[in-house]
């Protein structure tokens, strides 16, 4: 497993919402708050394979679909989130899914990643569990 890159707090935070990493989805992977909404837990987890936090990924992982670890390709650099539309995932729901589209470069070439991305809430937070179909 790579290590976690370090990532000023003061720089723009990955996920694209225009805040400092450390007042976004910095404290999320620090465990200073956690996702209000699904979206919210989306876009952190596009900031932590940004920055390769994987113990953040393994902890906001869903326990019957999570891996035992993750592996980061050196050569990928994730690049800009669109968060495409979402379903339920709000204060008032326990499901939720958010459709995005996460671009990156891999060894010099440009490509993306369509997902829509189911998430639920497991002890009150938020938690990724699969891809639908």
């Amino acid at each position: 497993m790579s290590n976690t890159r370090t990532t000023p707090l003061t720089d723009d935070c990955p996920c694209g919402l225009g805040k400092p990493y450390g007042d976004c989805c910095g404290a999320l992977h620090r465990g200073a708050r956690s996702a209000a909404t699904a979206e919210a837990l989306m876009r952190s987890r596009y900031s932590a394979f940004a920055v390769r936090d994987a113990a953040y990924l393994l902890r906001s992982w869903h326990p019957d679909t999570r891996p035992e670890s993750l592996d980061f390709d050196p050569e990928m650099r994730w690049t800009r989130l669109e968060i495409l539309g979402t379903t339920g995932g709000t204060a008032f729901h326990n499901e939720g899914t958010v459709e995005f589209r996460a671009h990156f470069t891999e060894r010099g070439r440009a490509g993306d990643q369509h997902e829509n991305s189911r998430f639920a809430r497991v002890n009150g937070e938020w938690v990724y569990v699969d891809a639908l179909d």
